[in-house]
């Protein structure tokens, strides 16, 4: 478009509405991105494009009529403008949703699937198998006080396993009864013999503290599983016989079970616990009957019912059944090593 001197108003009108017919035909027809970008150069190029001509062909409007035809300009600029973007981000989705599509004859990812911790599918193997023997499991909080974690257990003030060093305390700025985590589930018992009547066939599992240096058989962290049966006439032959009917079940065929007296403050007598187990006698735990002294002070009568009692460490009982040597390796979070469970 050649700029013609004193070009009348109405003439410069009908160029700009050509151009803008123009635009929106040609944008309307573009099939792809390039298209687009040929219309943009078409119309609204810098060096060449129609808009920059019909802004030369402004300069030859009269004076009187410049402004009127510099609105319109402006309108057919921001028109056509309004065109190329719309007609720009149409083939911009296009391409964002060709980059998201599935192409579905690529193979597909293999999903990889979390398991149980070792440490958790040996629990839940306890409960059930307990459950089976009609013990019901209960829970207790981890923070415990000295009544529930010595005194009803009849663990004296003095007595070695209340030593600072053997414990983890907390809040001790309270004097004579600070709080500390608890080093056994069988504060567990003792809450639920406060809180119900005999009789009674509780089993608790869950985490026990102990500062403990850490090695293949230890940790300051580990679980313990406690059971506890309190009616008439119970005795020695009564807890065998569960712990013989656990062993068996949990491992599979006969296991033999075998006592050997030893101390606890809470029971008397007391037995360690030996399972054997592939040729050889493994210590699992201790056990015995609940010290009469328990049963008082949670006031139970001792003449009319006596019980049984038993503790023995999760982690023991899943490096026996899976063949793991160091029970540091369940707590070592290797992936590689908790894929064979």
């Amino acid at each position: 478009m050649t700029p013609v001197a004193g070009t009348p108003l109405d003439t410069f009108r009908a160029e700009l509405e050509r151009l803008r017919h123009d635009a929106a035909e040609a944008l309307a027809a573009a099939t792809n991105a390039a298209a687009v970008e040929a219309a943009r150069v078409e119309f609204a190029g810098a060096r060449s494009g129609r808009l920059k001509a019909a802004q030369k062909l402004l300069g030859a409007v009269p004076a009187a009529d410049k402004p009127a035809a510099g609105r319109d300009f402006n309108d057919t600029k921001a028109s056509v403008a309004a065109l190329l973007e719309t007609a720009q981000e149409r083939f911009a989705r296009v391409e964002d949703q060709a980059d998201d599509a599935i192409d579905v004859t690529l193979p597909g990812e293999a999903v990889t699937l979390g398991r149980f911790h070792p440490i958790t599918q040996t629990i839940r193997q306890i409960q059930e198998i307990m459950g089976q023997l009609g013990f019901e499991c209960v829970d207790g909080p981890e923070v415990e006080d000295q009544w529930h974690n010595f005194e009803a257990l009849a663990i004296s003030p003095e007595h070695p396993a209340r030593d600072p060093l053997d414990n983890f305390y907390l809040a001790v700025a309270r004097g004579a009864d600070p709080l500390l985590l608890r080093s056994q589930t069988s504060t567990v018992q003792i809450r639920v013999m406060e809180s119900r009547d005999p009789p009674l066939r509780i089993v608790s599992l869950g985490r026990v503290y102990r500062p403990d240096t850490a090695d293949a058989t230890h940790y300051p962290m580990f679980h313990q599983v406690e059971g506890l049966f309190v009616e008439p006439g119970t005795n020695m032959a009564h807890l065998k016989s569960v712990l013989r009917l656990f062993a068996s079940r949990f491992l599979g065929g006969d296991v033999h079970v075998r006592f050997r007296p030893s101390f606890f403050p809470f029971t008397e007598p007391s037995v360690e616990v030996d399972m054997e187990w592939g040729g050889r006698w493994v210590e699992m735990g201790g056990a015995g009957m609940v010290d009469p002294a328990v049963l008082a002070a949670v006031g139970y009568d001792q003449d009319a019912v006596t019980g049984f009692a038993f503790g023995l460490g999760v982690e023991r009982i899943a490096a026996r059944r899976y063949g793991v040597e160091d029970i540091r390796d369940f707590y070592r979070n290797d992936v590689r090593f908790l894929r064979q469970f």
